[in-house]
């Protein structure tokens, strides 16, 4: 701003400077920065890890289920086939009998 003293002018200089940040303070805020993501990181894989671990032993038990209930299937239908067997022989002699009766009593 020009000021008047005794028939000149004069300036009036204000120094404007940033206050200034030390090199060492702006270092140790990228240090900071630097470990707080390698924690986040670490914390993250960690996550990820656990997760990936639950979800195969989850997907262990559950291919264990899927062996037993397919081992079960064949024991079952093992078994309806000699149950349809047994109904086709039983049938089979039902209609045998059914002709003895009819040759011997009903005619």
């Amino acid at each position: 701003m020009p000021t008047q003293s005794s028939g000149s002018y004069e300036l009036a200089i204000i120094p404007f400077a940033p206050v200034p940040i030390s090199v060492r303070d702006d270092a140790d805020q990228l240090d900071q920065a630097g470990q707080s993501i390698l924690q986040l990181l670490d914390s993250a894989a960690s996550v990820a890890e656990e997760n990936s671990q639950r979800t195969l032993n989850m997907a262990q038990k559950l291919l264990h289920h899927l062996y037993a209930a397919e081992d079960r299937i064949a024991e079952l239908e093992a078994e309806a086939a000699t149950y349809q067997q047994r109904a086709e022989r039983a049938e089979q002699w039902l209609h045998r009998v059914n002709a003895e009766i009819e040759d011997r009593f009903l005619r």
